[in-house]
């Protein structure tokens, strides 16, 4: 399932857009295919990040993936119970797990990012 309300990079981030604050986390596919996800690393609030670039690493019992910023602006909180429970992101991708709050700069780069129907085409193209 595909939330409706969210946009999602090609790298498998979604987004949650709330006035001018961005949430940001991993998709459920994304989840599923790393799996038992064992380590989060996170930016520190007040970090600027840039759209499109990285801003953290996610590690499995398999291998380490880089995390992308779906949009740029100021990290303004950081889910420090990933630090803890880094399996919530596998058990609840699109509420417990998210990774961080962003003060967007530009909101306006959310209109270069996938909505719902446009990532799963993406998805789609991926797994072909």
């Amino acid at each position: 399932m595909i939330p409706n309300n969210l946009k999602y990079n090609e790298s498998h981030e979604w987004v949650r857009q709330e006035d001018d604050i961005a949430t940001i986390g991993i998709t459920d596919y994304a989840q599923s295919e790393i799996q038992d996800i064992v380590f989060v690393e996170l930016p520190d609030v007040g970090t600027e990040l840039t759209h499109k670039t990285e801003f953290g690493v996610i590690e499995s019992v398999k291998a380490a993936f880089d995390l992308y910023s779906p949009v740029s602006g100021e990290v303004i909180e950081v889910n420090e119970s990933l630090l803890d429970t880094p399996e919530q992101v596998n058990e609840s991708p699109y509420d417990d797990g998210w990774f961080l709050k962003i003060r967007m700069t530009d909101p306006s780069e959310l209109d270069t990012l996938f909505d719902a129907e446009q990532y799963q085409a993406h998805i789609e193209a991926e797994d072909a």
